[in-house]
């Protein structure tokens, strides 16, 4: 991933406005490397933002640029006069909300797009609200006349700028899946996820769940491969304030996700390994399909996170998970003794997970891709020095290139012979591949795109 900055943004002189907000959001994630989905569920959730309507707008403009860059960019370029590259970044994504609204909203009237975008300008770069002001007025005479790239000409380009994807990227696609699919991929990656929740299934059942739901007033269905899932229809941003969530019946976690313990299926009483627990997604899935009975260790060099998943095993009941924090991927044995299963969520490029996560896209590059090989490999090798004969071994990763799937399971078996892979267990045929590999794609299952494999030790 390309290496984070430090970034210093100017104070707004008054309150912002959610427009402001989203721009402020939008520079963070740019400059800092920060993520979208934290900054804003901690804008969100306070009390600062009371509007329902002002919340909605900043989720849409944070998303929508983030989703839309390269297309709004190209917009940019045409219709500035100078040099687009020289932009500072906080004018380029004030410039960004802005076409984003004039381009792709109906509800929003263009002048309060254009007098916001010069207020915001105003107040964070006084020099830059006359520019603003003339590209956003320019825009809304010249939008009908933007010549797109056309797939009868670069067919990369028109692909990467209208569906708004890096170059590089539906370059790689296209060789492995064909320009139909690589479209098919991008128009799904621009879509808004569905709102999934997976059910805790150690105090309720999914069917009292839904009916429980519906009872708060948020829309519920039950989700096609994960059997504790639940899709919230409406999109609810007061979600985590029902009573479901505070009691510990339900955690926000895309299907896609709640697929990998049941990829592993541990059973009560097991010893288990997370060797790459993160902030515990998939050890407290293990631990309700374990009836919370027996031992989880999650593993993970951050100790902030596993901080949180202890605050959320706490949350949901779960008394069965203990942390160590450790690099499962260095030299040092972080664990010594030996497991009835194990799994290693690897650290990958997440390019599974670009209609969540959009921007993802904008700091990956090609060589990063080959850069996390090596951390995958030692994960996959060191954790199989902790199964126990007979025990099984699961690999998964949230992204579908061949170098962190396929050719790191090809290279395990090739260097281990303890091990052979087996098929995956009680997941539906329509993802699990020929080979026997967990695959998930959002154009195909409209889920994150995720890759799994699961292993057996020899006795």
């Amino acid at each position: 991933m390309t290496k984070k900055v430090k970034a210093k943004l100017n104070v707004h002189k008054t309150a912002p406005s959610a427009r402001g907000i989203a721009v402020e959001i939008l520079n963070r994630i740019e400059l800092s490397g920060a993520y979208a989905e934290p900054l804003l569920d901690s804008c969100l959730s306070g009390n600062n933002i009371i509007n329902r309507q002002d919340k909605g707008l900043i989720t849409e403009l944070v998303y929508g640029t983030l989703r839309n860059r390269n297309k709004l960019d190209w917009a940019i370029a045409k219709i500035y006069t100078g040099n687009f590259d020289s932009m500072e970044i906080p004018v380029r994504n004030i410039l960004r909300t802005g076409i984003y609204q004039l381009l792709n909203t109906d509800r929003i009237p263009p002048f309060a797009a254009v007098n916001e975008a010069v207020e915001i300008a105003r107040n964070i770069r006084p020099a830059a609200s006359g520019l603003v002001n003339a590209v956003l007025r320019n825009t809304i005479r010249k939008k009908d006349s933007i010549i797109w790239p056309d797939l009868a000409g670069d067919v990369i380009s028109a692909i990467s700028v209208n569906y708004s994807h890096p170059a590089w990227i539906v370059e790689r696609w296209r060789e492995l899946y064909g320009v139909e699919a690589t479209i098919a991929i991008c128009r799904a990656n621009n879509e808004i996820p569905p709102l999934t929740v997976r059910v805790n299934t150690l105090k309720t059942s999914r069917t009292n769940m839904i009916s429980t739901l519906k009872n708060e007033g948020v829309a519920a269905a039950p989700t096609l491969f994960s059997p504790e899932g639940i899709v919230i229809s409406d999109n609810s941003a007061g979600l985590r304030e029902t009573d479901a969530f505070r009691q510990g019946l339900i955690r926000v976690q895309d299907e896609a996700s709640q697929l990998v313990a049941h990829l592993l299926a541990p059973q009560p009483g097991e010893q288990v390994l997370d060797f790459c627990a993160g902030a515990g997604g998939k050890a407290l899935h293990l631990a309700a399909l374990m009836q919370n009975s027996g031992e989880i260790t999650a593993v993970d060099i951050n100790r902030t996170k596993l901080n949180q998943l202890m605050a959320e095993a706490n949350r949901l009941g779960v008394t069965i998970v203990r942390i160590v924090q450790g690099d499962g991927a260095g030299k040092n044995t972080v664990i010594s003794k030996m497991f009835d299963r194990v799994l290693v969520d690897a650290p990958c490029s997440g390019l599974g997970t670009l209609r969540r996560n959009p921007e993802i896209r904008w700091r990956l590059t090609g060589p990063d891709i080959f850069a996390l090989q090596q951390k995958q490999r030692n994960l996959l090798s060191n954790a199989a020095e902790r199964v126990r004969p007979g025990g099984s071994l699961a690999y998964c990763v949230c992204t579908t290139t061949p170098e962190e799937t396929e050719e790191i399971v090809a290279d395990f078996l090739k260097s281990d012979n303890r091990f052979k892979l087996s098929p995956p267990p009680n997941l539906s045929s329509e993802i699990v591949t020929a080979d026997g590999f967990l695959r998930t794609f959002p154009h195909r299952h409209s889920l994150d795109g995720f890759f799994g494999a699961v292993f057996t030790k020899n006795t």
